[in-house]
């Protein structure tokens, strides 16, 4: 599928005069920019200065290794100008404006008008926006020590880059370029024009209706924001299920929040055509044969990312790769040239900026420090922040039984929860999958409006070796969704036959 960049929009208003986005772009993207001029073989270079890049940047010149970065468009990546930060600022504003319509729930009074500011909202994503971009700044990483170069870089060896008419050496290489977005092959669709996750958080005005291709993390989160930010909102997906890599009961629950959100939803529907007419955007979709048209005011691709390596030359390094699957790495991220690693979406499967930061830390740990660290032995959980989050980590049983596994699966529902009861929030379940006979666990699903972070606990335990049997004796504040978890844990020990002394103890008092 062809990546392409987005035609501008109506709704795209320009953002030169925002004050939070000028403070942005100074931090990240830096006017008259002039890159520093290299003097010898730099110990590492990074190209890519998302969460991945930075972190491995930030660790590397932490330990007095000589260090040059590149970044060809902002720093921070994807998650700070179009992603994490920006999404999870819209998703809390479209989550007040859902807790005022849902106030008798709460045993409250609806306001008598809710009316929705969309400017306002947006005015506060790009505030939140700025002020985190100061982490990332260039000011910051020049403080580090570290050498920082803007331009698009490619290789001109097996250890050599160019950037913006230099040629910089290096001893050991990290590619961490991230990816791009994915835009469907629609007729049409280019022509009208469209929204990916790098133009739609510069919308100043709402669309009246919105079209989401995709089904994955970023549409549900991004159709529920707007259908709850009043936008009308429909939402195509391909496939019979939203979130494919999650288990069927977590994907059948996102649907149901969805239509609970006014979301209109179309499943097992193909985009296949674009056209303006009466200054619409006409959209046709296909399901088993039955044509639907749409008229929207914008379309939102959400259909997930593919790696950016187009411009990277990789030939020229000796370095395998192809397009869909990315950089070529094995367990260590160490690609086919030796000098060079790679880290996050340009390598990875899964594409979320705690799996970039994990990776960059193998990288720099195997390729500076002469580690031998594994990327399969991390254990690393990812959420899609929609309302109830969905949270998972480690394996699922579909998984476990593709390897030979023996699992089993402890579940407790959130309405059995005395804190999602008292919070009106019981729709939802935490559900352990251990290896049978033992308490090990393989992995867990959590459903709940905070997920992402009760989900940090089961990923404690798993890195830190305790079953589940072990969770039940931790002492939870009461009371609080996170029990979930541990009445997950007293369902197992109720499993376990009983103790030998436990039954003479019995049989003793019982005489």
């Amino acid at each position: 599928m062809p990546i392409t960049t987005p035609p501008p929009t109506n709704a795209s208003a320009g953002l030169g005069g925002d004050p939070h986005e000028q403070e942005l772009l100074s931090n990240v993207s830096p006017a008259n920019w002039i890159n520093p001029t290299p003097s010898g073989v730099y110990q590492f270079l990074i190209i890519g200065a998302g969460p991945g890049g930075i972190a491995a940047a930030s660790t590397a010149a932490a330990r007095g290794v000589k260090v040059a970065l590149i970044e060809r468009h902002r720093l921070g990546g994807g998650s700070l100008s179009y992603g994490c930060v920006p999404s999870k600022a819209m998703i809390r504003t479209a989550r007040v404006y859902a807790d005022m319509r849902n106030a008798p729930n709460f045993g409250a009074v609806p306001p008598r008008a809710i009316e929705v500011d969309f400017q306002m909202a947006m005015e506060r994503l790009r505030r939140i926006r700025s002020r985190i971009s100061r982490v990332d700044s260039a000011a910051r990483l020049i403080a580090e020590g570290i050498d920082l170069y803007f331009g698009v870089a490619h290789f001109v060896g097996a250890d050599a880059v160019e950037v913006a008419g230099q040629r910089l050496r290096f001893k050991k290489a990290l590619i961490a370029t991230g990816s791009r977005s994915i835009v469907p092959e629609v007729p049409g669709l280019t022509e009208v024009g469209y929204l990916t996750n790098e133009s739609v958080f510069n919308l100043t005005v709402p669309p009246r209706r919105l079209l989401v291709i995709g089904g994955g993390p970023l549409g549900c989160e991004l159709a529920q924001a707007f259908s709850r930010l009043g936008v009308k909102t429909i939402i195509a997906h391909d496939a019979p299920l939203f979130l494919p890599k999650e288990e069927r009961d977590a994907a059948q629950m996102m649907s149901d929040a969805l239509a609970r959100d006014g979301v209109e939803i179309h499943l097992n529907s193909d985009v296949v055509s674009a056209r303006m007419e009466h200054g619409r955007k006409r959209v046709e979709l296909v399901n088993d044969g039955q044509v639907t048209t749409v008229d929207v005011d914008e379309i939102l691709t959400g259909i997930g990312h593919m790696p950016a390596v187009r411009a990277l030359r990789l030939e020229a390094a000796g370095v395998a790769y192809d397009p869909e699957a990315g950089v070529h790495v094995d367990d260590f991220l160490r690609t086919s040239n030796p000098r060079i690693y790679a880290a996050g979406d340009v390598c990875l499967e899964h594409k979320y900026s705690n799996m970039a930061v994990a990776s960059a830390g193998v990288a720099v740990q195997n390729a500076l420090f002469y580690g031998r660290k594994r990327m399969s032995v991390l254990t690393i959980p990812w959420c899609t922040y929609t309302d109830p989050e969905i949270a998972h980590i480690g394996m699922s049983v579909r998984q476990a039984r593709e390897r030979d596994i023996p699992v089993k699966t402890f579940t407790v529902l959130m309405h059995d929860d005395d804190r999602a009861i008292t919070d009106g929030e019981e729709n939802g379940f935490v559900k352990i999958h251990i290896r049978e006979g033992t308490d090990t666990i393989l992995g867990a699903t959590i459903v709940a409006r905070d997920a992402g972070e009760m989900i940090n606990g089961i990923s404690m335990a798993m890195v830190a070796g305790m079953g589940l049997g072990a969770l039940a004796t931790v002492v939870h504040a009461h009371p609080t969704q996170g029990e979930a978890i541990k009445m997950a844990g007293e369902a197992y020990l109720r499993t376990r036959p009983p103790h030998v002394v436990a039954r003479l103890l019995r049989a003793w008092v019982s005489r």
